[in-house]
């Protein structure tokens, strides 16, 4: 049987920087109020200019780069992203176009915040069918462009990003398992009801989201899907040495680690400085941590997500 393993990491965040400070000038908010409740304090949004396959394409350049392969190299893109650039072509085969690759299958997966680990899993069962022998994983979002910027609940909470991992064929597992979950009934409490209808936008476009419904339900089930990849494995929690979850939350983040008994060393987050860039924020924080070092050789990594559909998984991997 075939593994896949990730040989290399990347990441993009625009250049733009919208501080607390700046929000509490513009609406009836404070920094205290959004770091207290978030843990948030700031995040980058895209020039005007700037589309999701821009931020991939840094994103991907950045972690082939890392992983030493080439657009040759590349069989497969799958992007994950809420934000495309278009109805269609999917930003896989836009971002497939702008790096040069000619070969192979590239195509897009929507599961908002959760769209990082439901592409990093599809990728990998295409890898170990043999079907496919290097794949480039992209989560990406410009999360800006469905916010309202007048709605204090939901503004401070969002940030644009891209992250990166390059995945190949390995004789050792390197991914050992992935578990992916949704339940459509949830589907209400977090969402963009918006579309397009004959040359029009039919719904509201902009973000709805029940916090206290998608709080009370990201912790049960991210700990719930953990504790599934652990026990699916033989693996305790405390041989973990990273948890990487997605990262929307302060509170939701210790509140998981505190339920595995994982000490905040051990735990990833970029949630400060970036907000919640739905797809991108896992591999935005694993690239953060496998660049400054953290992350070592033969340590063991699981990476979560949650996010709207309601969707949520888990990866368990060895680095």
């Amino acid at each position: 049987m075939k593994y896949s393993k990730i040989i290399g990491t990347g990441s993009y965040l625009p250049d733009r920087v919208v501080t607390n400070q700046e929000l509490q000038t513009r609406i009836e908010t404070t920094d205290e109020w959004i770091v207290s409740r978030t843990g948030i304090e700031a995040r980058h949004v895209a020039a005007d200019d700037e589309l999701t396959s821009d931020l991939a394409l840094q994103a991907g350049r950045r972690a082939m780069e890392s992983a030493g392969v080439t657009a040759d190299d590349i069989d497969l893109i799958v992007v994950a992203t809420t934000t495309p650039d278009m109805v269609f072509p999917s930003t896989a085969c836009l971002l497939q176009a702008k790096l040069g690759v000619k070969k192979g299958a590239a195509f897009d997966v929507q599961a908002v915040c959760t769209g990082f680990i439901y592409a990093l899993a599809t990728a990998d069962k295409f890898i170990a069918s043999g079907a496919h022998k290097c794949a480039l994983v992209v989560g990406a979002e410009v999360f800006s462009r469905l916010l309202d910027w007048n709605d204090r609940r939901t503004c401070v909470l969002f940030g644009d990003g891209a992250g990166a991992v390059v995945i190949k064929a390995s004789d050792e597992p390197g991914i050992y398992s992935s578990h992916l979950h949704s339940d459509g009934s949830h589907g209400h409490i977090l969402r963009v009801a918006g579309g397009i209808a004959e040359g029009k936008v039919r719904g509201n476009p902009f973000l709805e989201m029940d916090g206290a419904a998608v709080f009370k339900l990201a912790v049960r089930v991210l700990d719930e899907c953990a504790r599934e990849a652990l026990t699916h494995n033989n693996v305790e929690a405390s041989q973990l040495d990273w948890y990487i979850p997605h990262q929307a939350n302060l509170r939701i983040i210790n509140s998981i680690a505190n339920k595995l008994g994982l000490p905040p060393e051990r735990v990833v987050t970029t949630v400060a400085r970036h907000g919640n860039t739905s797809a991108a924020s896992v591999p935005l924080a694993l690239d953060t941590a496998v660049r400054d070092g953290r992350i070592k050789d033969g340590q063991l990594v699981m990476l979560q997500g949650v996010g709207g559909g309601m969707t949520w998984g888990s990866v368990l991997l060895r680095w």
